[in-house]
């Protein structure tokens, strides 16, 4: 399952009031606890998110006190009392057997001693897999067989819409269009290592002009300051946007193509500038260039609320007409 998908299938829970157990299950950075935080924003609903591996059993059940001669247990200020949330059990199968058996009667029986979940309340849980070298405990099978198991992998077209949406750096997405295959690999030999997360993170220090191998890893990095030299060779891209790029030719080294056609795409400050970029890649580049400039113009326009807009232009030009016909065909 595609991230896109699983946020697809998580809205779907909430707008149908659907209250499974859920478990999410995927390597580490690829956004998992981000998706659900997007979830429960973009409903209104409040996020509580809970790391049992942090945890001790009394701090989930609550502390024994004594009233009238017996033991009554106080739960946690941190479980929800009222509303309606999402309460998600993040790095479920880290915490040891003990925890997730006290989690195990949170999820089936949606209470545990003498607290019981709001039932406004979503109960959702996400974990690594042994496979992503993650320290985790096995997931006993009477809790495994109380959730909705959802598999989740890295995927570019999806990091791509959000890393457009996000701002990541528009040579930071070249690079990631050029080598995809880079978006996510663990090296269980380095600390750092790239990752969806980690690439957002890359982005916050290229902006701020520091080195990106503490986040990446090093052989990462290296391929990445190898891409950036070919900027030196960049056609004129405002020229371009202003419609006076009749003159410049499409680049033939693909690498310079796929940055060229990234930075028509970022720094358009408006509509007619994308347009002008669409007319001229339209006339200089094969299909398949085209259709990778107008994918990633639609989903810029999408992240920004600007449809209106481009609907405008699109009664101009025939094949961006069917371009974001079949691009809207897809989303539905």
């Amino acid at each position: 399952m595609t991230p896109e998908a699983l946020s697809h299938f998580l809205h779907t829970l909430v707008e149908r009031r659907l209250m499974l157990s859920t478990m999410l299950w995927g390597p580490p950075g690829i956004g998992k606890s981000s998706i659900v935080a997007q979830t429960a924003q973009a409903h209104g609903i409040d996020l509580i998110d809970v790391r049992l591996s942090q945890l001790a059993p009394t701090d989930l059940r609550g502390l024994p006190v004594a009233e009238n001669g017996i033991s009554r247990w106080y739960p946690p200020e941190f479980l929800p009392r009222e509303g309606a949330g999402i309460l998600f059990l993040d790095e479920l199968n880290m915490a040891p057997p003990a925890m997730q058996g006290m989690a195990q009667q949170l999820i089936l029986d949606r209470k545990v001693g003498s607290y019981t979940v709001p039932e406004g309340w979503f109960i959702w849980a996400a974990g690594n897999r042994k496979e992503d070298r993650a320290s985790v405990f096995e997931m006993p099978t009477p809790l495994a067989n109380r959730f909705v198991h959802l598999v989740v992998e890295p995927h570019f077209e999806s990091f791509k819409a959000y890393a457009i949406a996000h701002n990541l750096h528009e040579r930071l997405l070249a690079f990631l269009s050029f080598r995809p295959g880079l978006l996510h690999r663990i090296d269980p030999q380095q600390p750092a290592w790239p990752s969806p997360r980690s690439w957002m993170m890359a982005s916050q220090l290229y902006h701020a002009e520091l080195p990106i191998d503490p986040v990446i890893g090093q052989a990462a990095a290296a391929e990445f300051q190898a891409f950036c030299a070919i900027y030196n060779q960049f056609p004129d891209v405002a020229t371009i946007l202003k419609g006076n790029g009749q003159k410049i030719a499409f680049p033939k080294e693909p690498s310079l193509r796929y940055a060229l056609t990234t930075a028509l795409t970022l720094r358009a400050a408006n509509m007619q500038e994308s347009y002008s970029a669409f007319q001229w890649i339209s006339e200089k580049a094969s299909a398949e260039w085209i259709q990778f400039f107008a994918t990633d113009l639609f989903k810029l326009v999408q992240a920004r609320n600007e449809l209106g807009k481009l609907a405008i232009l699109v009664q101009r030009d025939k094949r961006l007409q069917q371009m974001l016909s079949d691009y809207m065909s897809l989303l539905g």
